[in-house]
């Protein structure tokens, strides 16, 4: 996934010319100016572990979509060149990763709320932003109190909330939640509580009755929390908010305890192809989030199709080329080569940290610019500013029928008077603790 090994003997020359104690002025043999133009993208990527399933997708994703600005001339005539540095969902291996690329890192991309999160202090400390589309801290919508930090679209107080908009439907209206217990099951990190604040107002408001389920990660062994979820709390609905493998655990351990797969919701984060195959005929019918397109039938993938796999050149096998992961990793693929485009052409080459903030903050994916990428339909409108990092979105679902997610909703709302409270609540908070640091 790099191309770095001629420059890294290119420099051991260097520096053995160097050490001999050669006159022969070494920049000389392969002038700056000779030199295509490149912009060097470190990656943090998860390809092993229990978390692996759709994270493979989402990097893989984002590579192909950067193969193809590369086959088309590049961002600004500059080809991006990536390096993945593997760190397995592992917050401490990220933190390694980090280290292994510091001063070279333009944008963080970890897939991961707790790296994303530890990587706060030294992101800021160098100027670098870290997105986490659909994650990262969810009071990181508030862009003047973390300005390195972005959720970028529908944060996790915006997910919950839309997921409780989407049960109030499926009971027939808001009061009809009244008296419901709902069950959520969740990793016990920083991403699977996420939605906590949110469920805690939202059932003050309408009346239903929640209650947690952790799960230590990975959350592989579930069995007992699905028996105390049907037989002991005997929710009506459950949600559940995990992540790679621990995702299609539930569909076993639910036929056990004879828990019904239709009052059962899946995140967002547990909605591609990877969480369910696995489980067969019985994942059919389940039902999850999502917050953009799925499939082949938009032109940057049919593009990516002609272009980079035709030619041998896909970072990923073609038949996932499409899933829900996939696309997802091609729209962080969108939204960095934008931030890219907007860095070049304001402050131009070399790119750093802080060119490619400013650019970030300036990324504007309107109706009409999707249209020009091809991607309408398969990525929602995002419009960021330095005070608004994004996250404050809607959601649709999805229904899985053996083969294939058919969209059942339209776009559903969140409830966003109460999702700016929980922001402004927590970005204060936020700011008193560090100022108590001071």
């Amino acid at each position: 996934m790099t191309n770095d090994v001629p420059k890294r003997r290119g420099r051991a020359l260097a520096l053995g010319l160097l050490a001999l104690g050669s006159l022969v002025p070494v920049f000389d043999a392969v002038p700056a100016a000779a030199a295509d133009p490149e912009i060097h993208h470190p990656m943090l990527v998860t390809r092993t572990g229990p978390f692996a399933t759709g994270a493979t997708g989402v990097s893989s994703g984002q590579q192909d979509y950067f193969a193809l600005l590369n086959a088309k001339g590049g961002i600004e005539g500059a080809k991006i060149r990536w390096s993945e540095c593997e760190f397995a969902y592992a917050t401490p291996r990220a933190l390694e990763c980090y280290e292994r690329f510091r001063g070279e890192w333009k944008i963080v991309y970890p897939n991961s709320t707790p790296a994303v999160v530890a990587l706060g202090e030294r992101l800021a400390a160098d100027k670098v932003a870290g997105i986490n589309p659909a994650g990262n801290r969810a009071d990181s919508t508030d862009g003047e109190t973390f300005p390195y930090l972005y959720p970028v679209v529908a944060n996790f107080w915006a997910q919950a909330s839309s997921t409780i908009r989407y049960l109030a439907q499926r009971e027939g209206g808001e009061d009809k939640l009244k008296g419901k217990k709902i069950a959520f099951i969740h990793l016990d990190n920083a991403y699977g509580r996420g939605a906590i604040p949110v469920l805690e107002v939202l059932s003050k408001r309408f009346g239903f009755e929640w209650k947690s389920f952790p799960l230590p990660p990975p959350g592989l062994e579930q069995s007992a929390a699905w028996v105390d979820i049907a037989r002991r709390y005997r929710a009506d609905w459950a949600v559940q908010w995990n992540y790679g493998q621990s995702c299609t655990v539930p569909f076993t351990e639910i036929q056990k305890v004879g828990f019904p797969i239709d009052k059962f919701i899946g995140t967002l984060w547990c909605g591609s192809e990877e969480d369910i195959v696995a489980a067969g005929d019985l994942a059919k019918n389940y039902v999850s989030a999502n917050y953009h397109g799925v499939g082949r039938d938009f032109p940057v993938i049919k593009e990516i199709l002609a272009k980079v796999h035709d030619a041998g050149k896909g970072n990923i096998e073609r038949e996932r080329v499409g899933t829900v992961a996939y696309n997802r990793g091609v729209l962080t693929g969108i939204l960095i080569a934008e931030a890219f485009g907007h860095a070049i052409r304001d402050q131009g080459l070399p790119l750093t940290g802080e060119k490619v903030l400013n650019g970030l903050n300036k990324v504007k994916l309107t109706k009409e610019r999707l249209k020009e990428l091809g991607a309408e339909g398969l990525v929602p409108e995002i419009s960021l500013t330095p005070q608004y990092h994004g996250g404050v979105d809607g959601q649709v679902f999805q229904r899985w029928d053996g083969k294939t997610w058919t969209t059942i909703s339209g776009w559903i709302p969140p409830y966003e008077d109460v999702v700016w409270d929980e922001v402004k609540r927590s970005a204060a908070a936020y700011r008193a603790e560090v100022k108590a640091k001071q």
